[in-house]
């Protein structure tokens, strides 16, 4: 973390190495006044990793644009993922960092210009899976454990695509009920900042999703196949980068799964979030065209 932070990093890691689990906490901090990178200061955090979850950059505030947003954690992600191309470039980078649909392919082409494999980067999505099994929960009564609703496309308003056809529970759910259940999965998170009065964001559900990916991640390194929705680079679609189902293995991503049937509401609002998502993938490597140029963003 940095050092300015609130809570000092220190005492984050001091209170997680309590937890009764077989690992060992450390912390590691950087001092933005000193100008401190990652590439030059964490080679002890990262070497060795198999795994990194990256839940970085700053969160939207009042009257911030998309633009505003990609200009300052573009710069963040660039930082850190260059210190994994350094020191850990067989590991798995799980990116938590906003805008996800530029800036995921703007890190896999930071791994591109490192003569890495992009395919190390993935985006999480997880979080959007998480609250479209919820609401069906909420719905049908199903138990959660027995949804899985895939959801496709990107990680942003309307590019957040869920698949509520292709789940046993979600598909008994009325038609005229899917396109307001669909329209709650996009706008989840403003819920959230809504009821938590404009004084923070989803924090405590991003962290149970990002560990829920997490989990997947390692077991399919540990050779216990798994797979979960996330956002990759992709031939499935026109698009370059998608989320959908993806499988994980020894060696990462293992399959990136075609989307399957699709209900004649998910044919439509699969052309709106192909629309939003080329126009973000772009904003995304130019943005970082114009970072590694000097240019202004």
């Amino acid at each position: 973390d940095l050092t300015v932070s609130a809570v000092p990093a220190e005492g984050v890691a001091t209170d997680l190495a309590h937890l009764n689990m077989g690992s060992r906490v450390r912390a590691f901090g950087l001092d933005p006044k000193s100008g401190d990178k990652p590439k030059d200061k964490l080679k002890e955090c990262f070497v060795g990793a198999d795994l990194v979850l990256i839940p970085a950059g700053v969160p939207r505030k009042p009257g911030m644009n998309r633009s505003d947003l990609l200009k300052i954690n573009l710069g963040i992600a660039k930082d850190l993922v260059e210190a994994c191309a350094k020191f850990c470039p067989g590991a798995i980078i799980g990116l938590i960092v906003n805008p996800v649909n530029s800036v995921v392919p703007a890190m896999c082409e930071v791994y591109r210009r490192h003569g890495l494999d992009p395919k190390k980067i993935v985006g999480i999505t997880t979080l959007d899976v998480v609250r479209a099994n919820k609401f069906v929960h909420e719905i049908t009564g199903v138990k959660t454990s027995d949804i899985h609703v895939p959801v496709i496309g990107g990680h942003a308003g309307p590019s957040i695509l869920p698949l509520f056809s292709q789940d046993p529970a979600g598909a008994k759910i009325p038609t005229e009920m899917i396109p307001e259940l669909d329209k709650r999965v996009q706008d989840a998170g403003t819920e959230v900042v809504n009821a938590k009065a404009g004084k923070g964001s989803a924090t405590l559900s991003m962290a149970y999703a990002g560990a829920m990916f997490g989990k997947a991640v390692l077991a399919g390194l540990d050779g216990e196949l798994r797979t979960e929705c996330a956002y990759v680079q992709s031939d499935i679609t026109e698009l370059p980068y998608f989320a959908s189902k993806v499988t994980f293995g020894p060696f990462g991503v293992e399959e990136v799964h075609p989307l399957g049937k699709l209900s004649e509401h998910e044919e439509a609002r699969l052309v709106e979030a192909k629309k939003q998502l080329k126009g973000e993938i772009e904003d995304g490597l130019k943005a970082l065209d114009a970072l590694y140029s000097g240019a202004k963003l």
